[in-house]
């Protein structure tokens, strides 16, 4: 291509090789010839390695500038001095005197979707080549004619900075000096047909706040650590199966709010987390803090896949936020979203004018009930974006696992799809394999690059082996929610005590599948949106009889194999449903009945920390044994959990308002049977009926077991028992 060509298409903006005319090139038998575009400049001029001006000659009315230097050598540095119409001067290095950033090799394993540290080459990155400091940049786009950087820097103008592409990889690149953080960009990306599309980046590690949409750079090596203690214990200890998980599920923007406006991460990081170590959790989950546009999506809908929301202030300030909670004992976990993103135009969505991210058949690129895209896992490029998004969150963030957001979305190619809307697999099956094998992939690498790190997966199909490792065939999470306990659970307790009897498999059918996999039993924010009604409302009878409903439901929660999720509200009972723009209401965790049940979570937390049977063996047929599971005429449910060493509690319920005096049970060893927890206790809004303490066992072998005690079962509660020597 002659020199005139590669002109006319820097000057059109159209270029996928402006380095082939742009900077410097040799010039005959002797020196070089160096070229710039700067459009809104008078005049520009060379300064050699000595310092030496030499004034450039305007090529072109549109800013094309060029300068023939007989005595400079290849190799040697350069910079440009620019003046405007207004007479004001400044001097920058050239961008296009640099070398690229990306090797063969980092080009190689992207193309093969093999490199999960992608995250510190694309994007943007302040960095230093040959002794000059600056921001490189690098997108991928394999089908645009041009890609550009634009900014503040340049007037938005796509023509002054344009990016190289390299070879057939589909990465565009090039470093800007004299940059630094703090810094807006976007990429302006030219599609073959010639449409002009304002993108951020993929790989941006911050955003501006919405409604603002521009990219800022971000320099992650400032922040300083102080959780070393916490990440050695958790790599040397794996991920807590035979440890207690209390998990609190919150929503950062309206957990509690200043002033009707949302609090900062570092304000958070000091209420949030003096709350819930006094309630006694042990996690913080967070709902998706990927930056999002749109509030009411409460960041399900995802555009910044490497960026925690600008809404709550700077990345570092979440590094600040996780480093406070592994301080003060807190795990953290986010909720990631890798099913589907928005359409929004200056996102992921055709973002070189093509299905990229996507698929382009709607069929399985789309979700019609969320109005987004699905990712096109069967893509490498792509299953390494979304692979390297997760290991980012743990490496550059130290979270301590990711909750996968809509697995089953993922895991079936018809659903939510009528007949006729989707394709089958390639053996004519529902199942989406290039989504199994993703899941399988990402999985495998957290848990080798993250010793302790736990992945955990909401699925609520029957699909086999979610919680099992990738070795024996399984997805590889390290848990999954119990969607089918939750919702049996919830409709048993809905019912009104007098017709509990007839539903009373429902509250039963649990413990058939309990240790197929590796539950959590969540009560999450899905149950009190949408017009499902609050906890308090959701139980049956005047208000005592609900919070006395509410607070058995959570006793038995607690007690159940599995580890626990309890959605922010749910602790003290918060009467109105969950509003996403609003703060909870706190003012009524003051009074009783929410201060009663707020207690006695903060009870059951401790319970489950204090006691190993309560945590020990969750995931096993050995950790419980029923007592009685065929008391449905009483409503009643009596069974007993284990530790590794067989040590033992009992628990029973009285699931009507009907007090049961003079109860036998059977209990497995004699003793005297401390009542360590009862959820009618008046401290907890409760009757206050209960056994003075404790009860002596007789030698008396009833319902299966060698001895028994007689007690009193209080109204709508739980009693916890536990055998003193």
């Amino acid at each position: 291509m002659s020199d005139q060509e590669l002109m006319y298409q820097i000057i059109e903006a159209r270029s996928h090789d402006p380095f082939a005319y742009l900077g410097r090139h040799p010039a005959g038998k002797s020196g070089v010839v160096i070229r710039c575009i700067a459009p809104r400049v008078e005049k520009v001029w060379v300064l050699n390695g000595a310092g030496k001006a030499t004034a450039m000659k305007r090529i072109h009315q549109d800013g094309l500038f060029e300068a023939k230097l007989a005595k400079m050598s290849f190799d040697e540095p350069y910079r440009l001095r620019y003046e405007n119409y207004e007479g004001h001067s400044w001097e920058l290095d050239d961008p296009y005197r640099f070398p690229p950033v990306l090797g063969d090799m980092d080009l190689h394993l992207i193309g093969e979707g093999q490199h999960f540290e992608k995250y510190r080459l694309l994007g943007a990155h302040v960095r230093e080549i040959e002794g000059v400091s600056g921001v490189s940049f690098a997108v991928w786009a394999p089908n645009a004619s041009r890609v550009s950087v634009v900014g503040n820097f340049n007037h938005w103008d796509g023509r002054e900075h344009p990016m190289r592409a390299r070879g057939g990889s589909g990465v565009w690149e090039v470093f800007i000096p004299s940059l630094c953080e703090g810094e807006l960009y976007k990429f302006e990306i030219r599609a073959q047909n010639g449409d002009i599309l304002l993108k951020v980046d993929p790989y941006a590690q911050q955003m501006e706040v919405r409604p603002a949409t521009a990219c800022v750079v971000h320099d992650p090596k400032q922040y300083q650590w102080g959780d070393d203690e916490w990440m050695t214990a958790r790599r040397a200890y794996g991920p807590p199966m035979d440890k207690p998980m209390n998990i609190y599920e919150v929503h950062l923007g309206s957990w509690r709010k200043a002033d009707g406006h949302y609090m900062g991460y570092r304000d958070l990081a000091h209420q949030l987390v003096e709350y819930c170590t006094w309630m006694g959790f042990t996690h913080i989950e967070l709902m998706p803090i990927t930056e999002h546009p749109f509030d009411g999506s409460w960041g399900y809908q995802t555009i910044g896949y490497f960026a925690p929301t600008s809404r709550f202030g700077k990345p570092d300030e979440f590094r600040y936020f996780v480093d406070h909670c592994h301080a003060n004992g807190l795990g953290v976990l986010l909720d990631w979203v890798p099913a589907h993103f928005p359409k929004d135009s200056h996102g992921l969505a055709r973002f070189d004018g093509t299905p990229l991210y996507e698929h382009e058949d709607p069929r399985l690129g789309e979700h019609k009930d969320w109005g987004t895209y699905i990712f096109n896992f069967g893509r490498n490029e792509v299953r390494n974006f979304l692979i390297a998004s997760a290991l980012f969150w743990l490496d550059q963030f130290h979270l301590d696992g990711l909750r996968v957001d809509a697995v089953a979305s993922m895991l079936y190619l018809d659903y939510s799809r009528e007949e006729g809307e989707w394709m089958p697999n390639k053996f004519g099956g529902r199942e989406n394999l290039e989504a199994i094998e993703f899941l399988k992939q990402f999985n495998y690498l957290i848990h080798e690059r993250f010793p302790g790190a736990v992945t955990m997966a909401e699925e609520s199909t029957s699909f086999p082996m979610v919680s099992r490792p990738t070795y024996l065939g399984g997805l590889g999470f390290t848990m999954k929610w119990n969607m089918g306990w939750m919702n049996d659970t919830l409709s048993y307790m809905e019912q009104n005590p007098v017709h509990r009897s007839y539903h009373h498999g429902e509250v039963t059918f649990s413990q058939i599948y309990a240790y197929t996999e590796n539950f959590i039993l969540p009560f999450s924010h899905d149950e009190v949106v949408h017009g499902k009604g609050s906890m308090p409302q959701k139980m049956p009878g005047d208000d005592w009889q609900k919070f006395a409903n509410l607070r058995t439901l959570y006793a038995y929660m607690y007690t159940h194999p599995g580890k626990k999720l309890m959605f922010q509200g749910l602790e003290f009972g918060q009467w109105s449903e969950w509003k996403d723009s609003a703060s909870l209401d706190w003012d009524q965790a003051q009074f009783n009945p929410h201060r009663g049940l707020q207690l006695l979570v903060r009870d059951l937390n401790k319970l489950v920390c204090d006691i190993p049977a309560l945590h020990e063996v969750d995931f096993e047929h050995a950790g419980f044994q029923w007592i009685d599971c065929n008391d449905a005429p009483q409503s009643t449910l009596s069974y007993v959990r284990r530790d590794k060493n067989g040590g033992a509690i009992v628990v029973i319920l009285n699931l009507t308002p009907v007090p049961r005096y003079d109860y036998r049970l059977g209990v497995p060893e004699e003793g005297f049977y401390k009542e360590i927890m009862n959820t009618d206790a008046q401290m907890y809004d409760g009757s206050n009926m209960g056994n003075a303490g404790g009860v002596s066992s007789a030698s008396l072998a009833w319902m299966g077991q060698p001895h028994s005690i007689r007690i009193v079962l209080p109204p709508l509660s739980a009693l916890v028992l536990r055998r003193e020597s």
